[in-house]
């Protein structure tokens, strides 16, 4: 950080306008500036190359910070798998003068914070104060049943933290289960009655029997079409072997699909994300015994998967709890007059306000 802040002067003196000009660009500067400034922090060892062991590093420290979590020397700690699927999204392209490690160049830094947006946040407030609610450091709380031990559950709090990463502050308070399989079994009629009263976005988590996680967050409720449906907020994401999350690309509406007894082949009854009917970005069939993931523009997503064809394990959704949606709700549910204090004061002053009751 010394170096970087003194332009490697190497003159041992930190001055005020070093200060400024630092503060300046980090925070007010372009999107590339920005980027470029973190990219070279990153840079540990400070000799100019952003290896493999100096991205390890920054992620250990991040996660630290995070999680109030301690991981020790690799492979003595649980967390460490953590650590490596964040490093499995990272690209080291870029050939070192005398050495036959790659590093991460500029683009490749750039790919990583598409891939990771949680991360990006994170180095990107890194001068701010700490606080919980900062972003990049924000994890939704996760609630469920008594009866649900956590060793149950696919959604840890560090996946929730990098899912997290692509929504909006007020949609990472609080996330509850909706659905595990383990507990309502693998049914597509069994997962929509599980679902019918939320309202709300939800996270579609499934771990498939090649031991992969994945799945896709749902911007709008899951109904009943015959035809896609949804809006630009959906995404893919990967959670094992490497966390991603791929973002509608723009090219087509093509966002969910949810159908259910339709006896047309052109209508596959399941829900899914992108693609096109029966080559979509993730699928799961009505059975829910097995479903496909494959390559589409919706999302610009690789195959999820080891392979095309998905014989889901385990499945599980979670409802995005919207505090202010939900303090809307609570409000709804008075009368008017209660709904409204400001004219039921304004009806006191004149002797009307008890007229209605």
């Amino acid at each position: 950080m010394f170096n970087l802040v003194t332009l490697k002067r190497n003159d041992h003196k930190l001055t005020f306008e070093d200060l400024v000009v630092a503060k300046a660009t980090y925070e007010k500067g372009t999107k590339d500036e920005i980027e470029e400034f973190i990219y070279q922090l990153l840079d540990v060892n400070d000799d100019g190359v952003l290896g493999r062991s100096d991205l390890e590093s920054v992620v250990i420290a991040m996660l630290e910070i995070i999680f109030s979590m301690k991981i020790s020397e690799r492979g003595s700690n649980s967390h460490q798998d953590i650590v490596d699927v964040l490093l499995n999204a990272a690209t080291f392209s870029k050939n070192g003068e005398g050495s036959s490690n790659k590093s991460m160049s500029f683009e490749d830094f750039r790919s990583w914070c598409t891939l990771i947006p949680s991360a990006r946040k994170f180095l990107g407030g890194l001068l701010t104060p700490p606080d919980p609610g900062r972003p990049g450091c924000q994890v939704p709380r996760l609630l469920c049943s008594e009866n649900v031990h956590s060793s149950m559950l696919l959604l840890r709090k560090e996946y929730a933290w990098h899912i997290g990463g692509a929504l909006s502050p007020h949609e990472l308070e609080e996330w509850k289960l909706l659905y595990h399989s383990a507990m309502n079994g693998l049914s597509f009629n069994t997962f929509l009655g599980s679902i019918s009263n939320d309202e709300g976005s939800t996270v579609l988590i499934i771990k498939d029997k090649e031991g992969h996680i994945y799945g896709g967050y749902a911007s709008q409720p899951w109904e009943r079409h015959g035809d896609f449906y949804g809006d630009m907020k959906s995404f893919l994401f990967q959670l094992y072997p490497k966390l991603a999350i791929y973002r509608p690309t723009g090219a087509n509406s093509n966002l969910q699909w949810c159908a259910a007894n339709f006896s047309s082949e052109s209508i596959p009854n399941g829900i899914g994300f992108g693609g096109r009917v029966n080559h979509f970005g993730l699928f799961l069939s009505a059975s829910f015994d097995k479903g496909h993931t494959f390559t589409n523009t919706t999302f610009g997503n690789p195959c999820l998967s080891k392979t095309s064809q998905i014989y889901p394990e385990v499945i599980e959704c979670w409802g995005v709890i919207k505090r202010a949606q939900q303090e809307r709700q609570d409000a709804l549910k008075g009368t008017v007059l209660e709904r409204f204090k400001e004219d039921r004061h304004m009806l006191n002053m004149v002797g009307l306000a008890n007229s209605s009751e």
